[in-house]
């Protein structure tokens, strides 16, 4: 089943609860605790900038960094886009979030925790949907079989046209 995270171009880059986004009393307390025990069995600290970058891709379900620093600054005007880089890439080390890049733009982050899901990019409208990544299962083993190459679902969008843009008569 596919879960729709965009409402298309016209939309925000919004995800839904079932796609990752978490409602927002449930961005902080339990969710803040993991991430600082997480973050201190690494030896790192949950500081204010990570924690609000956390939070913003918490709340997002999937952005780009620019969209991430948009949330920060709503918190904390002085934050600017390289401490979200950054914070962005250690994170991703961490294996707290990750990123896919879903076309020509920048990548898009979500938790690392979500089920691991691959991207249907429709090239007309902009929507994105997820899908199991298990639907690729035969792919994947086939190119490990055959080739010798292990497939990053994680990474994977596939591009193509929504069943909206395909028959324009449906939507």
């Amino acid at each position: 089943m596919a879960v729709d995270v965009t409402g298309g171009r016209e939309g925000q880059r919004r995800c839904d609860h079932a796609s990752g986004a978490l409602p927002e009393a449930q961005v902080s307390g339990s969710v803040e605790g993991n991430w600082q025990t997480q973050l201190r069995s690494r030896g790192y600290r949950l500081t204010p900038q990570r924690q609000l970058v956390l939070e913003a891709v918490a709340r997002l379900g999937h952005a780009t960094p620019e969209e991430i620093v948009t949330e920060v600054r709503r918190t904390a005007g002085g934050v600017n886009i390289s401490t979200v880089y950054r914070t962005l890439d250690l994170l991703e080390e961490l294996e707290l979030v990750s990123h896919a890049h879903l076309g020509h733009g920048a990548p898009t982050y979500h938790a690392a925790s979500l089920a691991e899901h691959v991207h249907l990019v429709c090239g007309s409208c902009g929507k994105i949907q997820e899908i199991p990544s298990d639907v690729l299962a035969d792919l994947v083993t086939r190119l490990r079989d055959d080739l010798g190459f292990s497939v990053d679902v994680s990474h994977v969008a596939l591009a193509g046209r929504c069943g909206n843009c395909t028959d324009p008569g449906s939507g």
